[in-house]
C-alpha cells in the first residue's frame, strides 16, 4: 500500500509543481512587451524562472534519484509554455515575437551534477544552484537576442500597461550598468542554491507526508 500510495503522490506533485511553476513564469519570456524596462524585467524574470526551474527539478530529481528527470521536468515546463505561448500567436503577433523562456540546458546541468557527483545531494545543491544560477541568464538572453527587430516589433503592438508610478519618464535604455545577464547570473549563482536546497528539502517532506 505504502508503495502505491507514494507513486501516486509523486505523480500528484509532479504535476501540480510543473504546472505551477509553468503558470508563475508563462509570461517570463515577453520582456519584449515591456519595452521601457526590458533588461529590468530581463533581471527579475531570471530570478524568478531560476526559482521555479530550481525548486521543481530539484524536488523531482532526488525524489526519483534518477538523473535526467530534472531535464524531464524542464521539458514538460517548456511544452506547457508553448501551448500557453500559443494564445500570443491566435492574438495575431508573429512567430519570431514569442519568446519561450529556456530551461533546457540549465535541467541538463542540474542532471550532470547529480550524476557527476553520484547523487551526491550537497553537491546538487552546491554545484547545481551555481550552473542553473550562472547559465539561465545567459541561455534566455541568447534566445532574446534571435527575435527578429524587436524594438520595432514592440512598438507595432499593444503592451502591458503600466501603473503611473511605474510608467518611465524616458525609455530606460541601459537599466542594471548595460548588463542584464551579469545582474541575473549574479544574483541566480547566489539564490539558486537555496532554490536548489528548498527543492530538496521538499522532497523531505513530502517522504515524512507520506510515511505518517
Amino acid at each position: 500500500v505504502m508503495v502505491w500510495l507514494r507513486r501516486c503522490t509523486h505523480y500528484l506533485f509532479i504535476v501540480v509543481v510543473a504546472v505551477n511553476s509553468t503558470l508563475l513564469t508563462i509570461n517570463a519570456g515577453d520582456y519584449i512587451f515591456y519595452t521601457d524596462w526590458a533588461w529590468t524585467s530581463f533581471t527579475v524574470f531570471s530570478i524568478s524562472q531560476t526559482l521555479m526551474l530550481a525548486v521543481g527539478a530539484t524536488y523531482y530529481l532526488t525524489f526519483t534519484g534518477v538523473p535526467g528527470t530534472a531535464t524531464y521536468y524542464g521539458l514538460i515546463m517548456t511544452v506547457y509554455t508553448w501551448v500557453a505561448k500559443g494564445a500570443w500567436f491566435a492574438l495575431g503577433y508573429p512567430y519570431d515575437f514569442i519568446v519561450t523562456p529556456i530551461w533546457l540546458p540549465s535541467a541538463m546541468l542540474l542532471d550532470l551534477a547529480y550524476w557527476a557527483t553520484k547523487r551526491n545531494k550537497h553537491s546538487l545543491i552546491l554545484f547545481g544552484g551555481v550552473l542553473v544560477g550562472m547559465s539561465l541568464p545567459l541561455f534566455n538572453m541568447v534566445n532574446l537576442i534571435t527575435v527578429a527587430d524587436p524594438l520595432e516589433t514592440a512598438f507595432k503592438y499593444p503592451r502591458p500597461t503600466l501603473p503611473p508610478y511605474m510608467t518611465p519618464i524616458e525609455p530606460q535604455v541601459g537599466k542594471f550598468y548595460n548588463s542584464p545577464v551579469a545582474l541575473g547570473a549574479g544574483a541566480g549563482v547566489v539564490l539558486s542554491v537555496t532554490f536548489t536546497a528548498l527543492g530538496c528539502k521538499l522532497n523531505t517532506w513530502t517522504y515524512r507526508w507520506m510515511a505518517a
